[in-house]
């Protein structure tokens, strides 16, 4: 499950597994974005990226996302 169906399946789960999971969506906005452009710019943060896939192959990324392997953000490149 991808998405917003994730997180209902985290709290339809959370009664019957240990840990607590619950339902979080975030909400951004254009300071907090041009902070994190200027950390990521600056090399103090970097993104975990998995994969780079062209868009001729945007398939093939959504199969990876959905095998559950991913380890970090899929990225599709628009050239």
């Amino acid at each position: 499950m991808i998405g917003i169906g994730r997180q209902i399946r985290a709290v339809l789960l959370s009664p019957f597994v240990r840990q607590r999971l619950a339902m979080l969506i975030s909400s951004e906005n254009h300071t907090d974005l041009e902070r994190l452009a200027r950390l990521i710019e600056g090399g103090e943060m970097v993104p975990a990226i998995d994969r780079t896939y062209p868009l001729s192959e945007a398939a093939a990324a959504m199969r990876h996302l959905e095998s559950g392997r991913v380890r970090g953000k899929l990225v599709i490149t628009i050239q």
